[in-house]
């Protein structure tokens, strides 16, 4: 596995090393600029971008014929993703090496980490109901306020131009894979709307290795299989009233059912996000954007002999911005978030179960001639921990022949969860709110039909909140420090389109004194990479992607590794007639077997088909 990891890092390495000589040949490049949201609660341009981020759009995620969230962003750059037995199981992300709960998670523009665990669930949001993902690296409480430590994904549900018109696809494979998806939409300059369904249902592995003996990893020796079902439906739609006001509304609901091993082996889920905005521009120098949302999670689990638990929760929201040009290429935007934490069911007997937080911020973006500068302060006021004073200042300077580098310094902060507060196994009432400060320096390079860039960082976490093994209770580490390093790189050449990605990462526990000094921070992996090759021939399309991870430990103490290991997916598409095209998929086409996390299994080798109708 170590071999494998260490081969697949300098694979992506050479491609890296070579994209811009090998796209010199190519005179067809694809325009490569897109439009980035996220990282400025403005529109940019993605290569304007001072915050480390990428875009993956409708037709990247229809290419790559995966199967669920987690998967499209396995091995993307500063990304570490575990899973605890396939599809539809608990994944958690560690976004630049921090904890799973520091990265702000959107669904068109509301926020989805759950009020209780701050967990995001990507496992139960399904990719038949998504347009595009935004990911941004590195500190934005700065404008987004507590939890975004490590950064902020943004999920923008479909949306339908053009004619009325239905789509939908059909599919199946390995280990009783059966999906459907479909919808109809359509709009114009003038207004908009779309719906959607989509069903996906596996009769999965077996979840956990675990043992009955050593009461090991699941707690449980359950060998069978481990089935997920989920459906989900999607309403969205827009309208502008005139060429000064706008008004837009989506709905997005998730209802899943999984099976799985341990105390709890059977659970129904259900997430849901409402969301609605008004835009006013009463000139071409002020935007006003009014906001409300509302993203509920909820959960029923039950075991054997009678063992029930459930938990909801629920966070209501609403924010008001103001962009203001206030000279040629420069733009002011102040605004207020607030937002209101509510739990119910068995969460519902913590101390707390409510928490109010009103947020205001004021961001500077502005460009003088070959330089860029963006600078933000906030201050989030929690109904529970007081008030929070966050900041962050980029800069960015282009060199010529499409070089440009950039520097950026933010500070974030988390507020402990309830969950970390009061649960009644773990919970520690006398917790504090996490700090950070985090440096980035880049490089890029984009040409006709080609880009690279390399980015360094450093981040430095004051009471970074963990989980101790020993005790079975949550405790703080004093200090923690993560330094890390993510080379990215894409072109075209001669109709290949290649995209490679290799992240490392160095997150330690850097706490005087503690027997857990120098200590890596449980299951995040050092090195990262991926590797994505597609090329059209007529009607027919094909590619592979190539990841995976080194080594990584699942506990604070380092006493258990997970190997590292290293997967090769192949995939095909042939176009029919405009409308109709035939896919075919094999995943972990050397039936690796590996884990990401300690005793939970992944698939072995997969095998899908399906077919699509989607009118272009």
């Amino acid at each position: 596995m170590k071999l494998q990891s260490r081969m697949l890092s300098l694979a992506v390495l050479a491609v890296l090393a070579a994209l811009p000589a090998l796209a010199l040949a190519d005179d067809g490049a694809a325009d490569l600029d897109q439009v980035l949201v996220t990282a400025t609660r403005t529109p940019i341009a993605l290569q304007d971008s001072i915050a480390p981020a990428q875009v993956i759009d409708r037709a990247q995620i229809e290419s790559s014929q995966a199967t669920s969230l987690q998967e499209l962003l396995q091995g993307r750059a500063g990304i570490n993703l575990t899973n605890a037995g396939g599809l539809g199981k608990q994944s958690s992300m560690f976004l630049r090496g921090t904890n799973s709960s520091h990265t702000v998670v959107l669904v068109d523009g509301v926020r989805i980490n759950s009020a209780d665990l701050g967990l995001a669930m990507y496992q139960d949001l399904p990719l038949a109901q998504i347009e595009r993902v935004e990911i941004v690296r590195g500190p934005q409480s700065s404008l987004y306020g507590a939890d975004a430590i490590g950064g902020v994904i943004q999920i923008f549900t479909r949306r339908n131009q053009g004619d009325f018109a239905p789509h939908f696809q059909l599919g199946g494979g390995s280990n009783g894979l059966r999906e459907a998806s479909g919808g109809i939409g359509g709009g114009t300059e003038r207004g908009w709307f779309g719906a959607d369904i989509a069903y996906q249902h596996s009769d999965g592995i077996d979840a956990c290795r675990g043992s009955a003996t050593l009461f090991t990893g699941c707690f449980a020796d359950e060998p069978d299989r481990d089935g997920y079902r989920n459906l989900s439906k999607s309403l969205r739609g827009g309208y502008n009233l005139s060429d000064q006001w706008t008004v837009e509304g989506s709905a997005l609901r998730a209802d899943g059912k999984n099976h799985y091993d341990g105390y709890y082996n059977y659970s129904e889920t259900r997430q849901q996000v409402l969301a609605g905005k008004v835009r006013y521009t009463p000139s071409e120098q002020l935007t006003l954007t009014a906001n409300v949302g509302r993203s509920d999670n909820e959960s029923d689990n039950f075991g054997d002999f009678g063992a029930r638990g459930s938990a909801q929760t629920h966070r209501d929201s609403a924010s008001l911005q103001a962009d203001i040009g206030i000279a040629e290429g420069q733009l002011l935007s102040a605004g207020v978030d607030w937002s209101e934490d509510n739990l119910d069911g068995s969460s519902a007997g913590y101390l707390v179960d409510s928490r109010r937080n009103t947020g205001v911020f004021l961001q500077y973006q502005a460009r003088f001639g070959r330089h860029q500068l963006q600078a933000s302060a906030r201050n989030d006021d929690n109904q529970q921990f007081g008030n929070h004073a966050t900041g962050s200042l980029g800069w960015a300077m282009e060199l010529g022949h499409g070089l440009r580098v950039n520097a950026s310094y933010g500070t974030a902060f988390k507020a402990p969860t309830f969950s970390d507060l009061y649960d009644p196994w773990s919970g520690v009432p006398t917790l504090d709110p996490e700090k950070s400060k985090s440096a980035n320096l880049g490089i890029s390079q984009q040409g006709q039909g080609w880009r690279w860039g390399l980015d360094v960082y450093e981040t430095r976490i004051d009471d970074l909140i963990t989980y101790d093994a020993a005790t079975f209770r949550m405790q703080q580490v004093e200090k923690a420090r993560i330094r890390g390093a993510e080379l990215t790189g894409g072109a075209t050449v001669a109709g290949f389109d290649i995209n490679a990605q290799l992240s490392f990462t160095d997150p330690r526990n850097r706490t005087n004194g503690s027997a857990q000094f120098d200590n890596w921070l449980a299951r995040r992996a050092q090195q990262t990479a991926r590797l994505d090759v597609d090329r059209r021939f007529g009607d027919f399309r094909t590619g592979l992607t190539v990841q995976g991870a080194g080594k990584r430990y699942d506990d604070a103490a380092n006493a258990v590794k997970v190997g590292g290991y290293g997967t090769l997916d192949l995939r095909a598409e042939y176009a029919l007639t405009p409308a109709w095209s035939v896919l075919a998929r094999v995943a972990n086409v050397f039936d690796r077997e590996y884990e990401t996390v300690a005793w939970f299994n992944q698939p072995g080798r997969e095998y899908q088909l399906s077919v699509r109708y989607q009118p272009r």
